[in-house]
C-alpha cells in the first residue's frame, strides 16, 4: 500500500466510517453521563419543601421593631399619638447605644481579624498609632470611613451615637 492510498475504497465504506463518527462520540458522551449520575440515592427528608426552604433561607432578617397603624406616623393628633408603652422603649433604645452590640453586628467583621489592616480589638499596639490623633479623630473615621473602612463601617443604618459607642467599646478594651 502507498503512502497516498486511502484505506476507504468504496462509497459503502465512506458512509460507514462518516456514520460512525457521529454515532460513537455520542454513545461514549451517554455512557460517561450515566456512569456519573448512577448510584446516586438522594435522602427523601432533604428533598421535602421543608428541607428545601430551610437550605435556601436567608442569612440574615430585618426586624424594624413593633410598629403601630400606619397613619400614627404622619398624624400630630393627640388621638393619633403611638401608644404610650412603645415610647418608653424607644426613648431606652436612643438614651444609651450599646456599643458592645454594634461592635458584634457591625465591627467584628473587620476588627476582629484585622482586615485591610483594621486594628484588631484589644490589640493596644496597632490602636496606639490611632489614639496619638485623639478620640474625636476616631469617632470623625468611623462616621466618614478613611482607606479601606467605609462609612459607618459599612452600615448606614448605624446613628452616630451607635457608632460613637462602639468606638469607645472598642477602646475600652485597649485601655
Amino acid at each position: 500500500m502507498s503512502v497516498r492510498e486511502s484505506l476507504i475504497k468504496t462509497p459503502k465504506q465512506l458512509v460507514i466510517v462518516l456514520v460512525l463518527a457521529f454515532v460513537v462520540p455520542i454513545i461514549v458522551i451517554i455512557l460517561f453521563a450515566k456512569l456519573a449520575t448512577s448510584g446516586r440515592t438522594y435522602d427523601e427528608d432533604a428533598r421535602s419543601p421543608e428541607a428545601v426552604a430551610k437550605r435556601i433561607k436567608p442569612v440574615a432578617e430585618v426586624n424594624m421593631g413593633a410598629a403601630g397603624p400606619a397613619d400614627t406616623v404622619l398624624k400630630t393628633d393627640a388621638k393619633f399619638r403611638e401608644p404610650a408603652a412603645a415610647a418608653p422603649v424607644a426613648q431606652a433604645a436612643a438614651a444609651k447605644p450599646d456599643g458592645k452590640k454594634v461592635y458584634e453586628t457591625t465591627c467584628v467583621t473587620c476588627h476582629g481579624a484585622g482586615v485591610a489592616n483594621a486594628p484588631k480589638f484589644g490589640d493596644k499596639k496597632a490602636w496606639a498609632m490611632h489614639l496619638m490623633h485623639g478620640v474625636e479623630h476616631l469617632y470623625e473615621n468611623a462616621l466618614k470611613g478613611t482607606g479601606a473602612m467605609p462609612p459607618r463601617g459599612g452600615n448606614l443604618t448605624l446613628s452616630d451615637a451607635e457608632v460613637k459607642a462602639a468606638v469607645d467599646y472598642m477602646l475600652a478594651a485597649v485601655k
